[in-house]
Order: structure tokens, then C-alpha cells, then sequence
């Protein structure tokens, strides 16, 4: 009998991060040997035993307050960073906007970095050179493509760095927030590509604050809170539980 069970593209298990925070920094020779047996930092733990899997072609929106762990989680998934314990499997090509023009170069042109940025995806030149016009004219950026980014504002930023994103066809795409940093038109065309990518199968994890996209575009929320999942669930049962609870 054919295994009808969707296919986990993200599997997240006995996950736990933690971090070191210090204080009473020594700024001097003298002030290094005086704290040198000093215990000089607290262990802050960002996420505690986290446990979830997430299917192909679902489209998941991690919620919580500031500080609540969205973000490590995120970057988890990315191997920017890696657990103190646990393990975070991901099955498909995977890209991320995670932080606003991570992997640019600031003096390259947008044109320039469009290739650089791309083949840190793992196109070929050739691929990049196919789809080089359509990440300009999503962009909106064409007049611009010649000056080095350094020169752009922190919307041109995520609008290349989203149409980069967007055209690695990617089978997992990862999004922190930085969609809030562009206008309502932009902010509109790149809800509008997400619902595209997500009616072709692609999977999509999201972290945002904007709880109405979220009701819009995601089918999951994942509630984490102080480190722990609080909720997890059909989105149109976690936002109101949240809500109340924020309120």
C-alpha cells in the first residue's frame, strides 16, 4: 500500500539552546586578574526541550513576545547556529531571510551582489544569469542596480534580498520579520508571492508580530513562550488564545 503520510521537511527534537551572559566585563590587565576565578555570566536558556515536526508544503508562523525564542529556533533551522542539545533535520534545499542584507556585500552593486548572494544559495552562473531579470523587476530596483548597496535604505535591502530569496526555488523558505520593514506596497507584493509559493507545495516558516498576514497566509502557529512551545496548532485556534493572553 502506498504511504499516503506527508513528508516531514523539518524535524525538531529534545531542542534546547542556551546562551552565556556576561557581565562585570574586564576592560583592563588589572581588572582581568582581579575577576579572573569570577563566575562572570549567567546561563540563559532560550529554548528548553523544544519538540515539533513540520510537513512539506505546510506554512507555519512561529508567534511570541520579544525574547520568547522565534528567532534562535529559526536560525536553528538554518545552522547559523547549533543546539547545546537536540537535533534540527531538514530535508530540501532551504533558504532564508533572516537578517536584513545578510550575505551582501556592501560595496558591490545590487547587480553584483544578485550574483554573489545567489551562489551562496547554490545556483550555478547560468542559473543566476536565467533568473537575474525577474529578481530585478520584482525588486522594483532597476535604476538602482548599479550603485553599491551600502547606498540603500533598509527597504531596498529586503527588497532585493526577497527577490533573491524568492527566485532560488527553494523547496523551504524561512522569514524573520524583515517583511515589516517595507512599504505597504511591497509588504502586499511579497504576502502575494508567499501565497503563490505556498499554493505550488512550498513550505514556508515564518516569524512575525503581524497577527492579520499571519491569519491570512498561515494554516499553523506555533506559540512559544519563554523558551517552551505553549501552543501549537490550527492558527485560526492559536491567534485568539495568544491575543487574549497578550491583552
Amino acid at each position: 500500500m502506498e504511504n499516503k503520510e506527508p513528508k516531514v521537511v523539518i524535524d525538531v527534537k529534545n531542542l534546547t539552546k542556551t546562551f552565556n551572559v556576561y557581565y562585570d566585563k574586564a576592560n583592563t590587565l588589572k581588572e582581568r586578574l582581579i575577576f579572573f576565578r569570577r563566575n562572570n555570566h549567567d546561563v540563559r536558556v532560550v529554548l528548553d526541550n523544544i519538540n515539533l515536526q513540520i510537513q512539506k508544503g505546510e506554512t507555519v508562523a512561529l508567534i511570541g513576545v520579544n525574547g520568547s525564542g522565534k528567532s534562535t529556533l529559526l536560525k536553528l533551522m538554518t545552522k547559523i547556529i547549533f543546539p547545546n542539545k537536540g537535533t534540527v533535520k531538514v530535508n530540501g534545499r532551504l533558504t532564508s531571510l533572516l537578517e536584513l542584507g545578510a550575505g551582501f556585500h556592501p560595496d558591490f552593486s545590487g547587480r553584483e551582489n544578485i550574483y554573489f548572494n545567489s551562489s551562496i544559495f547554490g545556483l550555478t552562473k547560468k542559473q543566476i544569469e536565467s533568473r537575474v531579470n525577474d529578481i530585478i523587476e520584482f525588486s522594483e530596483l532597476e535604476p538602482y542596480m548599479e550603485n553599491p548597496v551600502r547606498t540603500y535604505s533598509s527597504g531596498m535591502y529586503m527588497r532585493l534580498a526577497f527577490a533573491i530569496a524568492i527566485n532560488v526555488d527553494a523547496d523551504i523558505l524561512l522569514i524573520d520579520e524583515i517583511l515589516a520593514v517595507g512599504d505597504q506596497h511591497f509588504q502586499e507584493k511579497c504576502y502575494d508571492k508567499l501565497r503563490e509559493l505556498k499554493e505550488k507545495g512550498k513550505t514556508i516558516v515564518i516569524v512575525s508580530h503581524d497577527l492579520t498576514s499571519i491569519q491570512r497566509l498561515c494554516d499553523r502557529s506555533i506559540w512559544l513562550n519563554n523558551g517552551r512551545i505553549r501552543i501549537d496548532g490550527k492558527t485560526e485556534d492559536v491567534i485568539p488564545e495568544y491575543i487574549k493572553e497578550c491583552t
